[in-house]
């Protein structure tokens, strides 16, 4: 499927590397800008307000039951500019730590709501989904320093910041994550493995491990022989997958059992999430972050409606 046949336009120029695209019912799209250290609301005719600057790196975000904005903050990143645009390289010399934070969309007030889980503090939170009850799912990536790297997991956490604990540990760069349609599976991506692995899930927050050789108790996906690094994801209303990948850029779509991965490219070396809204749920919002850009296109098929905010009416 060709960019052409998308129908792939641009939304708005100019952002510091932006992530963690949120379609919202009014028509907006709300997005970190992780260079700057920002939340911004970008309008339907391209135009940007900032909503919060909570410093640090912004990552992944998602609009939680009490409408506040829920962002990973990664805390920071060293950055190198090249002739294909902007990337983030390593832990920032100012990292502040990460953390998970919640804003008001109205007044910018910004709460920290968690720096540390069992023990160990947040490395490099990155993106987020909220499940029907309430809570949150996350992955903490971890930072990568010149000659050492942390080891990433996946944790659960009440939005009210009275709980949080981890579920699976270790992976090796754990991105995106999300849900499946009927809630009873989770979905993350490994970064520079290239890989898609898939959880059961028990109860709120609960896993049912697969047993060893599971590395983690994920029950793997798919993974890709070519260069690509997976990113965020999003999921479609049929049970898609979608992975945002880096290097041979473009949009992976996974079938929900693994049997198939179709690549939809894109114009940028670092297409870092991608989110659905529209009336319909079959615009595709999605970050080209190396240049700056939002991006939107006509996507063949709906993707899944988030538990919150409510998806718009038709």
């Amino acid at each position: 499927m060709t960019t052409e046949a998308l129908n792939l336009r641009e939304v708005t120029t100019d952002l510091a590397f932006p992530e963690g695209p949120v379609a919202m019912p009014d028509g907006s799209v709300i997005v970190v800008e992780i260079r700057k250290g920002c939340l911004t609301r970008v309008w339907p005719d391209g135009g940007k307000e900032v909503v919060a600057t909570p410093g640090g790196g912004p990552n992944g975000a998602a609009i939680g039951p009490d409408g506040r904005c829920y962002v990973c903050n990664n805390g920071g990143f060293e950055w190198a500019d090249t002739p294909l645009g902007a990337r983030p390289v390593m832990q920032a010399r100012d990292y502040s730590g990460g953390r998970i934070e919640a804003i008001d969309l109205d007044s910018g007030e910004i709460e920290v709501l968690y720096t540390e889980s069992d023990g160990h503090p947040l490395k490099g939170p990155n993106d987020i989904v909220f499940d029907a009850h309430g809570g949150f799912w996350f992955t903490d990536l971890g930072k990568l320093r010149e000659r050492d790297m942390d080891r990433g997991r996946v944790l659960y956490a009440q939005a009210d910041g009275t709980a949080i604990h981890e579920v699976c540990h270790p992976m090796v760069t754990p991105n995106g994550v999300g849900l499946s349609p009927d809630g009873s599976r989770l979905y993350v991506a490994e970064t520079e493995p290239g890989r898609l692995w898939e959880f059961n899930i028990t109860a709120p927050g609960r896993i049912q491990p697969e047993p060893w050789p599971s590395p983690h108790g994920g029950r793997f996906l798919t993974g890709v022989s070519r260069y690509r690094r997976f990113d965020s994801l999003a999921v479609e209303h049929g049970g898609n997958i979608c992975v945002a990948t880096l290097i041979e850029v473009g949009i992976t779509v996974v079938a929900p059992d693994g049997s198939r991965a179709d690549h939809v490219p894109m114009p940028d070396l670092y297409a870092t999430n991608i989110c659905f809204g529209g009336p319909d749920l079959r615009t595709a919002f999605i970050t080209l972050s190396a240049g700056g850009r939002l991006a939107a296109c006509d996507w063949p098929r709906p993707g899944l409606a988030l538990n919150f905010p409510p998806p718009p009416s038709s």
